[in-house]
């Protein structure tokens, strides 16, 4: 495994000195901090609101920029070494196309996962400096939760990232697919579940109808973080899935399965792939 760490260690690096780092993190601490001070502002109020609140309006927001920022990380992973001439340059290295594949993963997946944390961490870190009705010791769990849960759709998205690169041979062609495939899960995925129950007036069951959801990364991370507050109004599809039994358990491992999915796809693309 010490090539598997050496490859992700590299690419970490990379990261921090193309300033991808940098820039998610401010992007995250930006939108994280104004969302939980400024997201009460329709109602006429300024300030940082309920933790409840904050939490679910943080998962809508993470479910439109982490899937895209993760898939604009890593989209070029394979096909970019590839047409830069390095990619059979790494290939003649001590390591075995797998260990290349999930160094390069881990590596993109830590730059995710470090500005995550600093990203959204800033914002529970002002809403329990200023915050008047939030304690420390309330924040702490469902942050975790969001933050973890948010870490694993990034980690995800990076996976369906590398499935695209290890399946194309231009960096223009996995940019467009990856840009489709986000579209694909963040907009029309919910689109279409939705038209299914106008076309049906409703007439679906309710017990299967949630279950669709599971289909879609994002929507499980959406409801590992409302399981937490059920006394939101939600609306849309995810009011449909307050009366479910999901655990938050059962959820993270939907996560934890939708991330073994494409790892393993792009690994079995990535062997077969001609250099």
């Amino acid at each position: 495994m010490s090539a598997v760490f050496t490859v992700a260690n590299k690419e970490f690096h990379d990261g921090l000195r193309n300033r991808w780092v940098l820039s998610i993190c401010i992007i995250f601490a930006v939108l994280a901090i104004g969302l939980a001070y400024f997201g009460a502002a329709a109602a006429g109020k300024v300030g940082f609101t309920s933790l409840s609140s904050t939490i679910v309006s943080l998962a809508s927001l993470a479910v439109f920029i982490i899937p895209l920022i993760a898939l604009m990380l890593a989209y070029d992973g394979i096909v970019g070494e590839d047409e830069n001439g390095t990619l059979l340059l790494l290939m003649t290295y001590p390591l075995s196309r797998w260990q290349l594949l999930l160094g390069k993963m881990m590596g993109q997946g830590a730059v995710m996962a470090f500005s995550t944390l600093v990203g959204f961490g800033s914002s529970a870190v002002m809403m329990g400096i200023f915050s008047e009705t939030t304690s420390w010791g309330e924040l702490i769990g469902p942050y975790m939760v969001f933050i973890f849960s948010a870490m694993l759709l990034g980690w995800i998205f990076i996976a369906i990232a590398y499935v695209i690169s290890a399946s194309v041979s231009e960096k223009s062609k996995a940019a467009g697919i990856a840009l489709i495939v986000w579209f694909l899960f963040v907009l029309v995925f919910d689109l279409g579940l939705l038209g299914m129950l106008v076309a049906t007036q409703g007439n679906v069951d309710e017990t299967l109808f949630p279950y669709l959801l599971l289909l879609n990364p994002t929507d499980i991370f959406r409801l590992v973080n409302i399981t937490y507050f059920a006394d939101q109004n939600l609306s849309g599809l995810m009011a449909i899935t307050q009366q479910t039994q999901f655990s938050t358990f059962s959820l993270f491992g939907g996560l934890l399965v939708w991330l073994l999915l494409p790892v393993s796809l792009a690994m079995l693309i990535f062997s077969r792939r001609g250099l």
